[in-house]
Order: structure tokens, then sequence, then C-alpha cells
């Protein structure tokens, strides 16, 4: 018995010293979809504002996609807890528990919360040769063309997939959904003209819309925006579709156990991070709103995603949609 007293005290002692060291060796973040995409934008740029506060230590992005984001996050729930390996994850940590069958892990049991990052409006956007310039000349086309609509999505799980259900029931519309393994791979098709429309992250299309690469109609904000890309677009309300408000969110986890005094340095880390000038003009002219209020507060990040995943489970039933 006292050698396993010994044992113990031994091990507590250990997680202490690991604790008061850390960080002493890089970081990774995992992110469970491929890289290009919006959710792998915002996290390299989470990684370079959290180098400073976390004393020079190098954080590396990990992509690890598939499976509604599935698979990635059960790598960050198997991950040693000591602080060395995170998980950024959008609104997939609200759609997963629904969407994926016999999910290998708990979202409010197997995480410490530490915050949310920010939050991402949607886009309604188009291939560059569809024959409207406009959101009532694309509805117009849209009844022309009823049963020959391909809407792109960037997989089972997606924001841009999400988007998409809620679009096509608010028209009360069916389309032809074309699911990608990334928002990357579909946007690519989009611009190609292999399908023609897409419902996505700001993150992902703002610098297409730029490039004039695709044409842009609406956003899923309640107000418009105030970026120079997006400013000139009507929210999808004032078009007509009462109610319709898709915001897309990211938050940073760490395995279940890391020690108290990991996740308070990086909480601390994170709030220090998300005040960086260069990470909020980037985040800002992605359209991207980071945020500042009582989410950041670890227990409050964690109600936050059981609201979500209270709001987006009957959607998800309604649609009956599932990831493989």
């Amino acid at each position: 018995m006292q050698k396993i007293i010994a044992a113990a005290a031994l091990a507590a002692a250990a997680l202490v010293g690991q604790a008061a060291e850390f960080p002493a060796k890089p970081i990774s973040i995992i992110v469970p979809f491929p890289a290009g995409g919006p959710t792998d934008r915002v996290a390299r740029d989470l990684a370079e504002a959290l180098r400073k506060p976390l004393g020079g230590v190098i954080v590396v992005v990990d992509n690890v996609a598939g499976a509604g984001s599935s698979i990635g996050s059960a790598k960050a729930a198997r991950a040693t807890p000591d602080g060395y390996t995170l998980l950024l994850n959008h609104i997939g940590m609200a759609t997963m528990p629904t969407l994926v069958r016999n999910l290998p892990f708990n979202v409010l049991k197997d995480f410490e919360y530490l915050g949310l990052v920010d939050e991402v409006p949607m886009t309604l956007v188009s291939k560059p040769g569809l024959p409207a310039t406009t959101y009532p000349q694309l509805v117009a086309w849209m009844g022309q063309n009823t049963g020959r609509i391909n809407l792109g999505n960037a997989g089972v799980g997606s924001a841009s997939q999400l988007c998409g259900l809620l679009l096509q029931t608010a028209l009360k519309m069916d389309m032809t959904t074309v699911p990608y393994k990334g928002a990357a791979p579909a946007m690519t098709d989009l611009i190609g003209g292999q399908i023609d429309l897409m419902c996505d992250q700001s993150t992902n299309t703002t610098r297409q819309i730029e490039a004039q690469k695709v044409k842009a109609f609406a956003v899923t904000s309640a107000k418009r925006l105030d970026t120079p890309a997006l400013k000139a677009l009507p929210t999808l309300q004032e078009m007509g579709l009462k109610g319709f408000e898709v915001s897309i969110w990211h938050g940073l986890y760490a395995p279940k156990g890391t020690p108290s005094a990991v996740l308070a340095k990086l909480n601390a880390a994170l709030r220090l991070a998300l005040k960086d000038p260069v990470f909020i003009q980037k985040q800002e002219g992605l359209g991207a709103i980071v945020v500042t209020d009582k989410r950041l507060e670890p227990a409050e990040h964690k109600k936050f995603v059981a609201a979500e995943i209270a709001k987006w489970s009957p959607i998800i039933k309604a649609a009956e949609v599932y990831a493989d």
C-alpha cells in the first residue's frame, strides 16, 4: 500500500512539474479538415498569434480530415493530456453527436474547453459563368433550372453543408448536393464551373470574391458586413428569407484530464492571441469576428456548445444526413 501511495505521489509531483515548465516544446493544433480550407486558415493564423504569449514556442497545425471532423477530433481526444496536443474545430463540435453514428468520444465529456476564437458568417457564391449578378436574378435563374442545380459543400457535417440545408429549406427548393473532401476542392470546382453554387464561410470565399473568381450574392449574417469585399452584399434576411442567420464559430480544446495549471496557461495565451492586432486584422479582412465576450471562459464555451448541439440536432435529423 505504501508503495502505491508513493507512486501516486511521484506521479502527481511529475504532473505539477510539467505544468510549471509548460510549454517546453512545440505544440500541435489538430485541424479535422484538409489544408487550405477555412478552418485551416483560422488555425494557422491563430498558431502564429499564440507563439508570443506562449514564450516563443512553435505552434504547428496537423490536418487530420474525414467523417464530419470526427477522425481528427478523436485523435485529439485520445492524445496525451499534457497540453501539447490541442484541437481547433468549428460548428462540427455541435453537429458530430447527431451526424456521426457510433461517435468514439463524447463532445461534452472528453474535452477540456479553452474558449471560442471567432465567429464567421457565410456567403452565397456561384461559379463565374452563372447568368445572374444580383440575388433576385439568382432566384429567377434557380426557378428556371429546377432539378438541374448542383450545390457543392465541403462534406458531410461541414459548415457549407449545414448552410446549404437551410438554404434549400428556406427556398423550398431541392438541389443536387455535391459533397467534397474539404472546402478547398469544392471551391476549386466552383471556380472551374463544375458546380453551380456553394454557401460557405467568408474565410474561404472572400479572396475568391476579391479576385472575381466567383460571383457573390448575399451573406448569412444578421447585418451587412463592413469589409471591402463583402460590404455591398445584402443579407439573406433582407432578401426575404426571414430568420435566416448562420454563423460558424471556431473553438479551441484540449484532451480531458489536461492539468488545470496547463489549461490556465493555454486560456491566458488564447486571450492574448485574440488581442493581437495582426490576428484581428487578418480575421476581419476575411469577414470573421474575433470573440471578446464571456465565451472566452471555458465554462461559458462549453455551455455555448451544449446549446448549439440542441439547436442543430433536430435540423440534421429532419434532413436525414449522416457522416460515414
